[in-house]
């Protein structure tokens, strides 16, 4: 999908790209799956990339990066790769995150259950503007984001994995522009990280 942000003092709002196998206002249950980009505007910083994932109804992976671009100046493509063997986010086809099928380590991957395709734009600043500390300025509305180009792309995709180039990519971004790994915050996870935060080789 092709994605242009709102401009502007828009701290508070959230632009959602997401997919999912229930709407995130209905009853998700225990089986509840998730593959979530949501972009976080803030009023003294950058937008923030905000992504997750849930599995089996189990979440709690977020990891949050700025961009090395102004968003709201015009389209950029925000993809979402899902298959197999790893999910992996992409901005203008450079990989940012990868999380890989650990399924056979009984940690949950979305496998068993197809998903459907959401976009949103809706009021966050109870937790998105450091905590809810900023409040959205309403004088500032109508907030309008826009997309477009939506491609869905199947079998060419399903066996698809991160080359060498793709690697340094995925490095440079992790290295630069992260700013939040669920798998380095100990006081969200006082009783040990998660166990895929202990393969260096993935996180």
């Amino acid at each position: 999908m092709q994605i242009k942000l709102v401009p502007g003092n828009s701290a508070g709002t959230v632009t959602a790209y997401y997919i999912s196998r229930l709407h995130f206002l209905s009853s998700q249950g225990q089986y509840h799956d998730k593959i979530d980009l949501e972009f976080l505007r803030n009023l003294s910083s950058p937008y923030i990339l905000h992504t997750n994932i849930f599995s089996q109804g189990k979440g709690n992976r977020e990891e949050q990066f700025y961009l090395w671009f102004d968003p709201t100046t015009d389209f950029h493509t925000y993809t979402i790769l899902w298959n197999p063997q790893h999910i992996v986010f992409y901005v203008d086809g450079i990989p940012l995150r990868e999380f890989k099928n650990l399924a056979w380590m009984g940690i949950p991957f979305p496998t068993y259950q197809p998903m459907k395709l959401y976009s949103s734009l809706w009021n966050a600043d109870n937790w998105a503007t450091r905590g809810g500390l900023v409040k959205i300025d309403w004088t500032q509305a109508p907030f309008n984001a826009s997309n477009r180009n939506f491609e869905d792309s199947n079998a060419c995709w399903f066996w698809q994995t991160l080359n060498y180039s793709d690697q340094g990519k995925l490095k440079w971004v992790r290295d630069d522009y992260r700013i939040y790994n669920y798998c380095q915050d100990t006081q969200q996870f006082p009783e040990g990280l998660p166990p895929e935060c202990y393969i260096s080789t993935n996180y």
